[in-house]
Parts: structure tokens; sequence; C-alpha cells
């Protein structure tokens, strides 16, 4: 005779916590595997209706995939070839951006401490170290060969699966048994995220190329990296606009007055708002569902997960989370 026993309330949250804290850590310990594969399951979503817009004009299967394979690389060697020349100039400039930095800093400190505030000429130095950033710079330069291998890796994840798309809804029926619930729920998933990753890509396209244009009139140096620095961090909700503003403000700063620092942080207030606060939301509609403190709490846990990579995907697999939980 077998009993089926039941558990009380206590007892059923400390096995969903249980269980909860097991999967978190199996998916921590496999990271390295899953982000490359997280990032080439997104961009397969997002380069799947060019695959079906170019199948039904009749392109075959393999020339549609050459394709896309050639726009991706294409577009990942150029952002790589920018990205790291402009890097490398900056590395160039930083013993100059250094002297000029702490003679500022020696100038600002002496007048904090000229209106009470002692210790000034130590402690700005010590808040904004310049050496971090030269070490963040190298070490950026010397892992840039282990970027390029995780993108060639990416882009070849992408094509197998993109590869596999259209049998994949069968193969999951037979495998979980679903039914024509199952199917709308895959459906709403992938036109979400679909969506928008589109709708986030010409965003962030656009808050780069703003970026760029204001940059270049106010004559800062390395516009195309803060451009490109802002068209990734744009991805990242919340604290994104924040952060992709400090860089070219501090380096105006440095580079030529305060006043001009003082117009960037404007002017970049003034595209984040524009962009994010008024055309994202209109473009968007009613979004993803998601409130904007559950957003940021997703961006901690799943930037803590799977550190970069999770907080630029932290809104997609937060509402791929809550459309598999209404299942």
């Amino acid at each position: 005779m077998i009993s089926n026993p039941t558990f009380s309330a206590p007892a059923r949250g400390l096995l969903v916590a249980g269980a909860f804290a097991l999967v978190v850590t199996v998916l921590q310990s496999a990271a390295s595997i899953l982000v490359p594969l997280l990032l080439a399951v997104f961009i397969a979503i997002v380069a799947t209706p060019m695959l079906h817009w170019m199948r039904g004009r009749g392109v075959p299967k393999w020339g549609a995939l050459m394709v896309i394979a050639f726009v991706l690389l294409d577009v990942g060697s150029l952002l790589a070839l920018v990205t790291t020349g402009a890097v490398e100039g900056f590395r160039d400039r930083l013993p100059t951006y250094q002297e000029r930095f702490m003679t500022f800093s020696h100038q600002f400190g002496g007048w904090l401490e000229g209106v009470g505030a002692s210790g000034s000429r130590e402690a700005i130095p010590d808040l904004l170290n310049p050496d971090m950033l030269a070490h963040g710079v190298r070490l950026f330069l010397s892992n840039a060969s282990g970027i390029f291998a995780m993108g060639f890796l990416v882009l070849l994840a992408t094509l197998f699966i993109l590869l596999e798309a259209p049998t994949i809804p069968a193969k999951l029926r037979a495998a979980f048994h679903w039914t024509e619930a199952g199917d709308a729920r895959l459906k709403r998933l992938l036109d979400t995220v679909n969506r928008y990753m589109r709708i986030k890509t010409l965003t962030s396209l656009g808050t780069a190329a703003c970026a760029w244009l204001l940059l270049r009139f106010f004559g800062i140096d390395f516009a195309i990296l803060w451009a490109v620095l802002a068209f990734f961090l744009n991805f990242v909700p919340v604290v994104g606009n924040i952060l992709m503003m400090i860089p070219p403000v501090l380096l105006a700063l440095i580079q030529i007055d305060p006043w001009t620092a003082l117009l960037v942080a404007i002017g970049y207030l003034v595209i984040n708002t524009v962009i994010g606060n008024v055309l994202e939301p209109r473009i968007m509609g009613k979004g993803l569902g998601v409130s904007t403190l559950a957003i940021f709490i997703s961006l901690l846990f799943w930037g803590w997960l799977f550190g970069t990579v999770g907080m630029f995907l932290a809104v997609p697999l937060t509402a791929a989370v809550v459309i598999a939980l209404d299942a």
C-alpha cells in the first residue's frame, strides 16, 4: 500500500527553497558553458525572422545561413577592430591623462580644503585612482584573443541553432508532450524576446549615434569608443544609462574643463531621457510586463549568476522565467 504524504506549508517552502538553491548552484557552476550558449540562443531568436524571410523568397537553407553568418561575422569583426584600435589609442594617451588628472585633483582638493574639507588633496586621488583604469585597459587588451574566441564559438552555436530551428518545436512537443497551449507559450516567449531585442538594438544604435555626435561636437577624444560603450550599456537596465556617461564626462573634465564636462553630462541626460523614457516606451508599448523593481532585482541576480552577459540579458531572461512560471 502506497501512501501519499502531505507536507505542511513551511515544509513545502523549505523544499522549494532547497530546489531553487540547488538549481542556482548548478547554473553558476556551469556558467562558462551556459553564457555563450545563452548569447547564441538570443542571437538566433533575433536572426530567425531574417532566416524565415530569405527562406520564403526561395533562398535555400544553406544559402540563408551563409548570409547570416557573413553578416554576423562582418559586424563582429568591424566592431572588434574599431574597439581594439580605440582602446589601444586610449592606452597610449593614458600617461597624459594621468598627469592632467593629478593636476586637476590637486587643484580641486586645494579648493575643497579651502572651504573646510581637510585631507581632500590625498582623498581624491584615492577615490578615483587612474592606476586602476590603466590596469583595466591592459587586462582588456590581454584578454582580447579570448573574447574573440568566445565570439567565434557563439557564432558557431548560433548557426547550429538556426539550422535546427524549424524542427525544435516538434522535438519539444515529442519530448515534453506539449499541447497547443505549450506551443502558444513558446511562440509568445519567442515573439516577446524577439521584439524586445529588436527594439532595444535599434534604440541602442540611436543612443550610440547621438552620443558619438555629442562627443565629436565637444571634441572629446575617442568618441567612437564611448559610442560603442553606450550601445552595449543601453542593454543594461536601470544603471546602464548612468554608467555609459561616466567615462566621457570624466575625460571631458580632464581633457578640457569642468563646464564642458557639465555640458556633456547634460547631453547624455537628454539623450537617455528622450530615447529611453520617451521613444522606447512608445515603440515598445506594454513592454514585457515586468515592473522596474523586478527588473532591478533581476539585474542583480543575473549579473551575479552569469556576470556581464547576465546583466545584458537580464530583462529577456526574466521575461522567459515569468512565461515559464505561468505555464
